[in-house]
């Protein structure tokens, strides 16, 4: 019994360990495709199918890894999977169709395109053109991104937000509260200063939220970006020297990037960079997640048009390498600018040289296998519009972050705007014991979908939680389980949910079997040959139903149930048994339980034998100890 016992201890262990493992995979999956880390996704993915964990889901996330990884090849393959689903997201039939299209599988695509159609989605004239961007329509198949409120646009030009520390940190040309107004005779409007304020501000930030310090001077200041540690910042300025603006050949005052630290609750000792040059701009910087490359935008001499993203290595003793032109897949004849990385190492920026919706837009970039930029994704509506959209940055979390744009609408010049995309959701919850309400750990957890096919499975920490990631606008059914309980379920649906919310509750609570062998894990006790003492490995399991009833269920009542081996007269063995009954029962008296929960103490004798051992079978004497046994019966649990 003890060596059962053992594996099923260890059958639970490797349950667990893989539930978890599982979800934690699928969970990193989903991190690493929403910052656009699409190749680390795709093998995520993989995983999960091979292991049969939520299948559906990661099938479809593997199709679009592929889609975006422009390989329509193995795009095809899996979306054909994906759009076989039950009640599958009908923009995967227009996501199918792009892929085939880009294995030139001309007839089918356009079936299934009339297939989306049909089905309530709406398609543009040119979705039959053999020449769409395959993966730029995969990408806008469906709305990525959504927008919230900003409260501190003023009405003049605000733009390059991004977060730090709790704050937000953003370039504006708002004047309020200054006496002397030094206007840009470019656009009639104040210059550029740096502000700070707290996330999620709702009151307006004035003059009073500028960073303090040497940062700010009486021309352009800005955007910024600030390193990890907060002692660092890099920030946009107009070429100044010792008598103000300095000027080129042609009499215009270019932009640099200066370096700033923070020293005493200000932003001072600002230092010139070796990338900066009196006859070209220099600005827009942005750092890696490790602070160990610089990106910004420039047009230096050799690019290729317009203004180029450049990068350069940023030294232990903090000088710049060489800078490095990013290439012809990023880069193109017209201007990039604004660049932002995230975490995971994407870059995002903005340019009107790629195909777009208006002036500039905001792209994301594609790596592959190599970590090679391979393709660029415009974000589509509404991070893009017909006007300008610029200054893109994204939280540590890959859901959220700031964009700015002079689209209609706005308050000002140039507005910020705060984006977030549709987060995972998450159903959770915790499996209880149902009479003491205590948490049950390593209990199992299965997922079913409308068709009471299982997609999911894991088993709780050790506190009874559980947590998985499920598609949206579906029916479910969540089973948990334990060895000492009776199952429960919850139906739920994930249907006609608010895009904000993100988490779903179906607690569990499980009602123990009515059998305490199974219920304290408890041994049947057994007794020697024509003996009725209690042995000591006996005892050991009697205090395990002391401790059961005086501290876990103080309301339970139990029936005791004592038998013999068939070897003996019968009249014998029923009195023996008896004795067995009275021994085990005044062993639980004498431990301090109250006599009125036993409701019974019987002897049966040999009349239930567990086995085949009855008068004149041949036997081992390790059957006839089978026989020999008192047993437990649970009459009430509260």
């Amino acid at each position: 019994m003890k060596y059962t016992n053992h594996i099923l201890v260890c059958i639970l262990l490797m349950v667990n360990f893989s539930g978890f493992a599982q979800y934690g995979k699928q969970k990193k999956a989903d991190t690493l495709f929403n910052k656009f880390s699409f190749v680390k996704a795709a093998n995520e993915y993989k995983e999960l199918i091979e292991n049969n964990y939520n299948k559906d889901y990661a099938t479809r996330r593997l199709a679009d890894c592929y889609a975006y990884l422009r390989d329509p090849n193995n795009a095809a393959i899996y979306y054909k999977k994906a759009v076989e689903q039950e009640n599958v997201p009908i923009e995967y039939y227009y996501s199918y169709a792009q892929a085939l299209r880009g294995i030139k599988d001309y007839k089918n695509s356009r079936i299934w395109l009339e297939r989306f159609k049909d089905s309530g989605g709406v398609i543009n004239a040119n979705d039959f053109e053999k020449d769409v961007n395959f993966i730029t329509n995969v990408f806008n198949a469906k709305q990525q991104y959504f927008l919230d409120k900003i409260s501190f646009n003023s009405k003049f030009s605000d733009f390059g937000a991004f977060e730090h520390n709790g704050k937000i940190y953003f370039a504006s040309s708002r004047d309020e509260g200054v006496s002397v107004k030094r206007l840009y005779g470019w656009n009639e409007q104040p210059f550029l200063d740096v502000y700070v304020a707290d996330v999620g501000t709702k009151t307006n930030v004035d003059h009073t939220a500028k960073i303090k310090g040497d940062v700010n001077s009486i021309y352009h200041d800005g955007p910024v970006t600030i390193t990890k540690d907060g002692k660092t910042m890099y920030f946009s300025r107009n070429n100044l020297d010792e008598y103000g603006l300095s000027k080129d050949k042609k009499g215009i005052s270019n932009m640099k990037i200066y370096k700033a630290t923070f020293r005493d609750s200000i932003w001072t000792d600002i230092e010139d960079l070796s990338i900066n040059h009196a006859e070209y701009s220099t600005q827009h910087p942005a750092l890696n997640k490790d602070d160990s490359k610089l990106y910004f935008t420039s047009d230096l001499p050799g690019g290729f048009g317009g203004s180029d993203i450049y990068i350069a290595d940023i030294n232990p003793d903090g000088t710049l390498g060489v800078p490095k032109n990013l290439g012809e897949v990023i880069n193109t004849k017209n201007s990039e600018g604004f660049p932002f990385i995230n975490n995971e190492g994407t870059l995002f920026f903005s340019s009107d040289g790629h195909p777009g919706l208006g002036l500039l837009d905001i792209f994301g970039t594609i790596k592959g296998e190599n970590g090679e930029f391979v393709d660029v994704i415009n974000l589509g509506i509404p991070i893009n519009s017909n006007k300008d959209d610029f200054s893109f940055s994204m939280n540590a979390n890959g859901i959220a972050g700031y964009f700015a744009s002079n689209r209609t609408g706005g308050l000002g010049d140039d507005d910020i705007y705060a984006y977030h995309r549709v987060q995972t959701l998450q159903l959770e919850g915790v499996v209880s014991d149902a009479i003491n309400t205590k948490p049950i750990a390593n209990s199992i957890i299965t997922l079913f979908n409308d068709k009471d096919e299982q997609i999911a499975y894991m088993v709780t920490d050790e506190n009874g939680f559980y947590q998985i990631n499920i598609d949206r606008n579906k029916d479910y059914k969540i089973v948990g389980s334990q060895v000492k309980y009776i199952d429960d379920y919850r139906t739920f649906t994930s249907k006609n949910l608010q895009t904000m919310l993100t988490t779903i509750t179906a607690n569990l609570l499980l009602n123990p079997v009515q059998d305490v062998v199974k219920l304290a894990e408890l041994n049947t006790i057994y007794f020697d040959f024509d003996k009725h003492n209690i042995r000591t490995d006996a005892a050991l399991e009697l205090d395990k139903i002391v401790n059961l009833m005086q501290n876990e269920y103080p309301e339970m009542v139990i029936r005791i149930e004592s038998h013999t081996d068939s070897r003996g007269e019968l009249s014998y063995n029923d009195k023996l048994s008896i004795d067995r009954a009275n021994s085990t029962y005044e062993y639980l008296i004498s431990k301090g339980i109250d006599p009125s929960r036993i409701t019974e103490h019987e002897g049966f004798g040999e009349r239930r034998l567990t086995n085949g051992c009855e008068n004149g079978a041949k036997c081992e004497e390790n059957e006839h100890q089978l026989n020999r046994r008192t047993q437990f019966i649970v009459v009430k649990m509260e």
